[in-house]
């Protein structure tokens, strides 16, 4: 056997064994994912306290030995949706400085927000029964990364007061005010569509309460 020979099946080997470590990978990151979608609805309808492990693996699809293999138990799993949650609001939120401008910051918070709500109500919904529950499992968040944002954001938007750039002299309020409003849509989504007289949510719903709230904030914030 040639040394050329000998380096073309150690190049073969390598990578048939790369392609193998990917599928495990695409694999695990496919039934992760799977579990993880099921464990949210199922802790939504369920709790936290009536949530089981097979409740979760049966919506899932999957054996229940599955949902143990990478979660190791329910408490471990919900962590890890919640974890997941915050860590999509977090890449959804705006960056903004008090060089930057009030009206596209806040509109571009507002409808961020709004399509959070829409696309993932089930978020929305877990994460208000956490903190209505004293948010046992979101004590450190809430206390920490949470706060440190909320009086980051909430000091840019003092400066921007003092320069005369909005009229919202306490921005928590207006911080809270976008929070309740855009919210609402996830957590309360069986009253308002009922009130919308249909079935489910369609793509003009985020686009009409976006462009009701969006106007109606930035008018509160001395902004047209």
């Amino acid at each position: 056997m040639t040394v050329m020979t000998q380096n073309n099946q150690s190049k073969n080997l390598v990578a048939a064994e790369a392609t193998v470590h990917r599928s495990q990978h695409d694999i695990r990151a496919h039934n992760q994912a799977i579990i993880l979608s099921a464990a949210e609805e199922e802790f939504v309808l369920q709790s936290y306290r009536g949530a089981t492990m097979q409740g979760i693996a049966d919506r899932a699809g999957l054996p229940k030995a599955n949902i143990h293999y990478y979660f190791k138990n329910k408490r471990n799993l919900y962590k890890v949706v919640l974890r997941s949650i915050i860590e999509e609001w977090n890449t959804g939120l705006v960056t903004m400085t008090v060089d930057s401008d009030p009206k596209t910051v806040i509109e571009k918070f507002v409808r961020t927000k709004l399509h959070q709500a829409f696309a993932h109500p089930n978020r929305h919904k877990l994460f208000a029964v956490e903190v209505i529950g004293g948010a046992p499992h979101l004590h450190d968040f809430m206390s920490t990364t949470m706060k440190e944002w909320a009086l980051d954001k909430a000091q840019v938007m003092t400066t921007w007061h003092e320069q005369g750039k909005i009229g919202i002299a306490d921005p928590l309020q207006l911080l809270i005010l976008i929070w309740a409003t855009t919210q609402r849509y996830a957590e309360f989504e069986t009253e308002i569509i009922g009130l919308l007289q249909k079935d489910a949510y369609d793509r003009e719903d985020e686009a009409r309460a976006a462009d009701f709230l969006v106007p109606f904030i930035l008018r509160g914030c001395g902004i047209e």
